[in-house]
Formats: structure tokens, sequence, C-alpha cells
């Protein structure tokens, strides 16, 4: 594998990709990092930079997350271990062992699960594990940041005489504060601190009273602010003390800093392979958001992308809500060339960057948004001719810039190279151009390269229609609304439909009558046959896309057909079966039923007996010996098939009852009788008729013959009115 060429990078916006990238790091080593990213030169190490990224994606998902790797930035540290005899200040030592401390816990966790993480074990096993930085960091300075007392002897016995003296201090100025208090010499605030000091506030008149240190006054002059002369022997001995542990913690931090100095160089690994974490992290949370996979690598020259998208599109319509548009493209040994040809706007260099951006990408180490069965190799280079490249600089047209940029492609152009040319040909005379793009195209094709370009030259769809391994495309374009559908069509030429877009955009169509008659008829009908196909194309698709709906819904129905036979029939051979054993039962009740008969008649109880048991061993001749399982399970069956009758006979039951609602509630909408004495009525659910001897306040008496009753009006029904 070659280095790819920064122009390459630039043309496929790389950099705003690396970009995406930086904002997803969350150290500034790391950020640091980021921009310089760029495609492996060894396969060896971009197969790890791959698999250590689709490790670290799969580690969101699962309980053993890797832990996180932050860390202050350790630089200047490092740059002063360099140095002989510098000292490092107290705070740099706890971020020196935060970071030994980070590294430790990354290398034994991947070594604890080195199955989850092969490649990231792998890496984290090159890293020497110590604990000697941290337990001699921690020996002298504890986790606030403070020198401990402990740190040395002499620096605990420096403090230990500190605190004795400062008590003194504190023990004499409570004696003389007290008696200048009790004297009246001491103003309302008593007293306050000067020069990390604490001094009598005295009264200005009594100020000769007082014997010490004059330290200040206040601002009018109305206070003294004196320490007491008992104190002042304690705060000379104070200020040796302090001077003593002073020097004493440059002497502990030197012989610590010179403890550190050797491991400088384990260090910058600690720090290099922290802020690799960082960029392996940052590629993972890309790959999160963009949906991205690793797909398969294979040894062949073979490119074959599954609904891929663009990632910068994907990222910038997702934050907006619109949709972005898969393409599904293929590059092989038998169709190493693409020629893509449509209108403009149609989405053709969007598909030429996605090809080119994913490859570069994935030459980088990171994962790629496409269907995982993709598949996609490497290449030894990528070279690209996309956008104006105008260079003002060295004077050159586009046309020229151009030229000169096909002569750079002529240079490196081999069996391991993908070229990617946008609008290719264009910059010059539409007969010369064409001409020398074709020539172009066919010494490409002669060299085995891979490529896709985009174009609108009539020749180069001719050639690319005769070239075996070389193939037509279309984006895919409604020739009625003349609207772009994203889609990429292999295997055929699309039109540019120069003359239907115009005539849509409100060109007058005579003038479009006297530009087709400026041109070849030929070339009109070459366009034309194009638009058919593409129209005919379309219509297949739709037909195709309908016709397999069809079958799919045809074989779903089948298949839920084929399922209720089965239910249907299981059920006819489970109600065979309940029917049967209740023949067999009802015949057992009648034989019953005719010998307690019998006996009822003539009590005699032998011949009972001697019939009864007949009956039984008769029955029991007839059943099949099966074990207790058997019996159980069958019994069971039974049962269930009992259930389902009675859910059954209940839902018919419901359902009757709710006709039975529903005409009640029918009738009700039909304007009743009205009722007179006379009358013959009865209630609405009941048989018994009745005839009314007398109304009142809506109320009836209905006599029945054998009773009479009161009932309302609304709850009775006519069944004959009442001879006039």
């Amino acid at each position: 594998m070659h280095k790819i060429h920064g122009k390459t990078l630039q043309d496929l916006e790389f950099s705003t990709v690396l970009s995406h990238i930086e904002e997803r790091c969350t150290t500034s080593a790391g950020k640091a990092k980021a921009p310089d990213i760029l495609p492996f030169a060894k396969k060896e190490l971009l197969l790890d930079a791959l698999q250590q990224t689709f490790e670290y994606v799969a580690s969101f998902e699962n309980d053993n997350s890797i832990p996180g790797h932050y860390f202050d930035s350790i630089d200047q540290e490092i740059k002063l271990l360099d140095i002989e005899n510098t000292v490092i200040e107290t705070g740099s030592f706890r971020k020196i062992a935060g970071i030994s401390q980070t590294v430790n816990t990354h290398i034994l966790f991947f070594r604890k699960f080195r199955e989850y993480y092969p490649t990231l074990h792998k890496k984290a096993e090159n890293i020497y594990l110590t604990r000697d930085i941290i337990e001699k960091t921690d020996a002298v300075i504890d986790r606030f940041g403070e020198i401990r007392d402990d740190a040395s002897p002499a620096l605990t016995n420096i403090r230990r005489a500190i605190n004795e003296v400062r008590g003194k201090i504190n023990q004499s100025f409570l004696s003389a504060l007290q008696n200048c208090n009790a004297s009246g010499y001491l103003d309302d605030i008593r007293e306050t601190v000067v020069e990390n000091r604490r001094v009598l506030a005295v009264k200005a008149m009594y100020r000769k009273r007082v014997k010490g240190a004059i330290m200040g006054n206040s601002k009018t002059g109305s206070i003294v602010y004196i320490e007491p002369e008992t104190t002042l022997k304690y705060s000379r001995e104070l200020g040796n003390l302090e001077y003593d542990e002073k020097e004493e913690i440059k002497k502990i931090l030197r012989e610590l800093t010179d403890f550190l100095r050797p491991y400088a160089p384990l260090l910058t690994a600690y720090r290099e392979f922290l802020s690799d974490m960082d960029i392996i992290a940052a590629k993972a949370k890309y790959a999160g958001d963009m949906h991205a996979v690793l797909p398969e690598i294979t040894e062949e020259k073979e490119i074959r992308l599954i609904d891929a998208y663009h990632p910068l599109l994907f990222l910038t319509n997702a934050q907006k809500g619109e949709k972005t548009h898969p393409q599904t493209i293929a590059l092989h040994r038998e169709n190493r060339i693409i020629v893509i040809s449509g209108p403009n706007a149609g989405g053709k260099s969007i598909t030429l960057k996605t090809v080119g951006l994913l490859q570069v990408m994935l030459q980088s180490g990171m994962l790629v948004p496409v269907h995982p069965r993709s598949t996609m190799c490497l290449f030894d280079r990528i070279l690209t001719d996309i956008g104006d490249n105008q260079s003002i600089e060295n004077h050159l047209s586009t046309y020229s810039y151009r030229l000169k940029n096909m002569n750079y492609f002529l240079r490196k152009c081999n069996a391991q190279t993908l070229f990617l040319i946008d609008e290719f040909g264009t910059g010059s005379d539409p007969e010369l151009g064409g001409a020398l793009a074709e020539t172009f195209l066919e010494e490409f094709y002669h060299r085995e390269a891979f490529g896709i370009i985009t174009t609108h030259y009539a020749n180069l769809k001719m050639l690319a229609n005769e070239l075996p391994y070389a193939s037509n495309a279309n984006m895919l374009f409604d020739s009625k609304s003349l609207e772009p559908v994203y889609r990429l069509i292999i295997g055929e030429a699309g039109s540019s439909f120069t003359f239907e877009v115009a005539q849509k955009n409100g060109i007058p169509y005579s003038l479009i009558n006297r530009a087709k008659k400026k041109i070849e008829r030929g070339k009109v009908r070459f366009d034309a046959t194009i638009a058919k196909l593409q129209k005919e194309r379309n219509k297949m698709e739709k037909t195709s896309r309908q016709l397999k709906d069809e079958e799919v819904r045809a074989r779903e129905e089948a298949s839920r057909l084929e399922g209720l036979n089965q239910r249907i029939q299981h059920k006819l051979e489970s109600y065979q079966q309940l029917f049967d054993h209740n023949q067999r039962m009802i015949y057992l009740g009648n034989k019953v039923n005719d010998i307690a008969e019998k006996y009822f008649n003539d009590k005699k109880k032998r011949p009972l007996i001697s019939e009864f048991l007949r009956i039984v061993e008769t029955e029991n001749s007839k059943r099949n010996p099966s074990p207790p399982k058997a019996k159980k399970k069958e019994k069971l069956q039974q049962e269930k098939l009992v259930r389902e009758v009675e859910k059954k006979v209940e839902v018919i039951r419901e359902k009757k009852k709710k006709e039975k609602k529903e005409n009640i509630l029918k009738e009700k909408n039909i304007p009743k009788p009205v009722l007179k004495v006379g009358d013959r009525v009865r209630m609405p659910e009941g048989k018994a008729v009745g005839t009314i001897d007398s109304i009142e306040k809506k109320k009836a008496v209905v006599n029945y013959g054998i009773f009479t009753t009161n009932v309302n009006l609304d709850q009775l029904e006519l069944v004959q009115a009442a001879k006039k």
C-alpha cells in the first residue's frame, strides 16, 4: 500500500470527517492527533486499526465496557524530566500518578477480557505495567495534592515542632488578649491578623501600655495592631521551622523528580497509548452515530457496497430530520469501470464521492455506513479529479489543470488504483475534449485500473457499452415530474433530459425546437432513445415491485390457509373423539338406568351386582392398556376440548344475547302504540299475557287471571288491542 495523495483527501472532504473525529475526542492529546489521521501505508497496521475500532464499538453493547481513558496533559512534565536538576511542581506528580493508574487499569482490563478485545489487548500488552510510580507518589503526596507529613522523617519532626509552637503561640496570645481586654486597652474588634500573625487591636491611646511589636494601624489611626511580647519569641521560632519545612519539601520533591526521571520514556508511551485510545474511542463514537459497520475485507479486487451512505450527508440530513438516499454499487474484475450519466442534480457526484470517501475512511481505520453484507478491498492509490480546480496562482484554466491532473493519472494508474473523475472531458470543445477523454478512458481500461466517472458525453457512454469490463449506469430521473429519484441503475446509460428540463423551466417550445434543429439528428435520436429506455425501465421496475408484493401476499395467504386448515382438521378430530366419548357415556348411562329400574322393581341385589360387573368387564375389555402418563395426557386433552366447546357455546350465547338486545333496540325505535284499558299485553321477555284493567299515572293494573300487578306502561308490549 502506498500513501494516498493529499489532493484526493481534499477532493473527498476528508478533513471534515477528521473534524468530526476531533469533536468526539476527550483529551487534548487526542484532539491534537485527530487532524493528522491519514490512510495507513501498511496493510497489517490498517487491519489492526479496523479491528480495534470494531471491538470498541462492540463494547457499547456488552456488559464489559472499556474503562475511561481521560488524562491531564503531562507534556510539560515530560520535558522537565528530560532536563537535569529540574524539579516538578507538587500538582504535576498527581497528574503523572493519574496517567500511570489509568494505563494500568486498561492493561489489567484487557488482560482480563482478552477474549472480547483481542486486538486491543495486543496493543495494551506492549505497554509496561508498573505500580512503582503510583506507590512512590502516594508515599509523598496525598490525594489532595499536599505533601504528606510522613514524606520523610525530618519533615515529620519539623511539622510536629511547628504544631507545638503554634499551640504555644495561641496559648500566650489568648493570655495577653484576656489581660488587655480586662484592662480596657482593646477596641471592640479585639484582635485581627496582619502578615499571617494574630495581633491585638489596641486603642491608640493605650499603645505604650501594651508590650510587643507594632505591626501597623488602622486607616483612621485610632487602632494600633500589636503582636504581644510573649508570642514574639514563638513567632520567630515558627518562622525558622517553616523555613526548614520549605527546604525539606524541596529536597523531597527533588528526590521524587529524580526517581521519576528514568520513567520519562515510559510516561511518553503512556501518553501515546491513551491518546491512541482516545482516537479509537472517537472513531467508535463516530461509527455509532452513522450506524457504521466493518465490511468484509477481501483479498480480491472487489468493491460491493450495499445501501452505502455518504457520511457527511447522512449526519447533516439526520440533524435536519431529512432522509438520505443510500446507493448500491459494485466494482470487480468483470466490471472494473462504471460510467454514470444522467441529468444534473441527480446525484451522480454524490455517488462518486460516496465511494471515494468510504474507501479513504476504511483505509484510515474507520468503520463505514454500509450494509453488513458489503465487501471492500484495499487500493494502493486513490486518484480523484473532482470540482473546478482552476488554479489562479499558477495561471491555469480549468481545462489546463484537468489535463495536468490526467497526466498525473497516466503516470500512477495501474491495476492497484481506484480513480474517480467527475464531469469527465468537460472544459474544452465538446468534440475534441470528448475524443481526448475517450482516449484517456481507454488507457485506464487497458491498465486494468478500477474507476467511476460521471459524464454527459455520448461517446463515453458508447465506449462503456463496447468495452467488455466496463458498464454504463444512470441515476434514475422521473420523466414526468423531472425530479431526481436518487437511485443508481447499473447497465444502462442515462439521458441528460436537456430539452425536457429546459421546457419545465419555462423556455419557449419554439426555441427548444430551433435548438434541436441545430444539432445532429442522430444525437437527438440517441438521447431520446436513452430517455425512452429509462422510462421503460421505470415501468418495468414498478411492475416488478408490484409482482413481488403480490407474490409475497399470495405466499403469506397460502401459509395462513394451510395453518387454518391444520387447526380445523385438529379440531374436527378432537370433536369426533368427544362425540364418540359422549355416545359411549350415553350408552353406559342407559344401561345403568335399565339395571337401576329393574332393581327398583324387584329389589334383588345379586342380579344387580352381576349385571353391573358384566357391563364393567365388557367396557374394560374394550380399553387399550395405556401408561398413567398417557391416561393423564388423554384426560388433559379431553378437558381442554371441553373447555374449548364451553367457550364456543358461551360465544354463541353472547352473540344471541347481543342480537336480542339489538332487536329490542330496533323495536324501541318503532313508535309504540298507545295502550288502553282492555288491551291484551305482556312483558318483553315474558310469555304470560294479561288484560289492562286500569291506567293511572303511566302505570297499568294488569290482570293475569290468577293475580294482578302494577307495571309501567313502558315495560309492556301490545299483544292484541281491545275490541271496540
